[in-house]
């Protein structure tokens, strides 16, 4: 069979898919609410099932593929998405001992989600030791960000430290340049403003291909208005949270707590659009707002703007959200073709507009597999 099998872990999910080596996508499903009432997903049906961690829900899952005829042994390799990087890993690479102590040495920049991709790493090297596993992260593509731009404007020692700027989606970002190189219809972009826009939310300035600024910081918690994060945020408005809240309840609010659910009740797209409260509407508004906000930053960082491209759940599905948001940016030629909007058309700028407006699906683990590939 000579596939990759993908693995995407969350904090309390993992995405699986196999690909062959012409990156066609020949299996997939998920695990789902891990630690709580779980269930399993594969070729479209799903079981509910105990999953008490995430050990748990990946022995489930390596069964649930052999059950298809499909052992790890058969395998090319199982490639993994890791959130956090650091410093060091900043292109994807052949998982060794070196490799996995320095992921190790990252969970403190990524405590939510380092353990978990770890867990999948060594589930793996217990089941198919022999088998050669690709890491792949999701803070790889800001490293070409410049120094300016990663850099807080803290002293030299807390830098030294990793306290800097990171960013994240970007295997999504990845993923988006490489589609839209492909596209037969359009010249590659010499300065595209993308928007990967979910529950977590992010944008990116990317210059000839490559990262030069980003909305997410230090943690995903920085930048646009979020399903659960509120963005942004005054430290001393955080540190004064922390000292009547104390830290970990501090946290809890800033992560969990804050962005649409905090202003809304509820922190899905649709069913605020669906609701049509007055809180609802602001929490459309806030969301909308930053992000457009935010975009004037990224314009700057790229020294102008030749296209604009949308990816993520809200990104890819939300008329409503993309049409505020390019209407805001409408001082830099941008407009939309209403009914090519509403269908979520490849392309849906005006016949009038100065640039292109582009709908390119999220496919991290397409772009996963190819990395392994590459790699192997």
């Amino acid at each position: 069979m000579a596939g990759v099998l993908v693995l995407n872990s969350g904090s309390s999910s993992i995405k699986f898919a196999l690909f062959d080596e012409d990156l066609r996508e020949t299996l997939n499903g998920r695990a789902v609410e891990i630690g709580g009432v779980s269930r399993l997903e594969l070729a479209g049906r799903g079981r509910d099932i105990a999953l008490a961690d995430h050990l748990a829900a990946l022995d489930a899952i390596f069964a649930s593929v052999s059950d298809h005829g499909i052992a790890l042994t058969s395998l090319r390799a199982v490639a993994h998405r890791v959130v956090h990087g650091g410093a060091s890993l900043t292109a994807p690479c052949r998982v060794t001992p070196q490799v996995i102590s320095a992921i190790r040495d990252c969970v403190p920049l990524a405590p939510l989600h380092n353990p978990h991709n770890l867990a999948g790493i060594e589930a793996v090297r217990a089941l198919a030791p022999e088998l050669a596993q690709v890491a792949c992260f999701d803070t790889a593509f800001h490293s070409t960000n410049p120094d300016v731009a990663r850099r807080y404007a803290l002293p030299a020692g807390l830098d030294a430290r990793g306290l800097r700027r990171y960013g994240f989606h970007g295997i999504s970002y990845a993923s988006l340049v490489h589609a839209i190189g492909e596209r037969p219809d359009l010249a590659a972009p010499e300065r595209l403003l993308a928007l990967h826009l979910g529950n977590g939310a992010s944008l990116c300035a990317i210059k000839a291909g490559q990262s030069v600024a980003t909305t997410m910081g230090y943690s995903p918690l920085e930048g646009l208005t979020m399903g659960t994060r509120c963005g942004s945020i005054d430290a001393n408005l955080v540190l004064r949270l922390a000292a009547e809240e104390g830290i970990d309840r501090a946290s809890e609010i800033l992560n969990k707590q804050s962005g649409l659910v905090g202003l809304a009740g509820q922190s899905d797209m649709r069913s605020l659009q669906e609701s049509d409260t007055a809180e609802a509407r602001f929490a459309i508004a806030h969301f909308c707002y930053w992000a457009v906000r935010h975009a004037g930053s990224m314009i700057a960082a790229m020294g102008g703007l030749d296209a604009i491209a949308f990816t993520g759940g809200i990104g890819e599905n939300d008329a409503d959200v993309r049409a505020r948001i390019v209407s805001g940016l409408a001082y830099m030629g941008g407009s939309l073709d209403a009914e090519a909007n509403g269908a979520n058309r490849p392309r849906i700028e005006a016949a009038d507009s100065h640039i292109p407006v582009l709908i390119v699906p999220a496919e991290e683990e397409r772009r996963i597999a190819r990395d392994a590939f590459e790699v192997l």
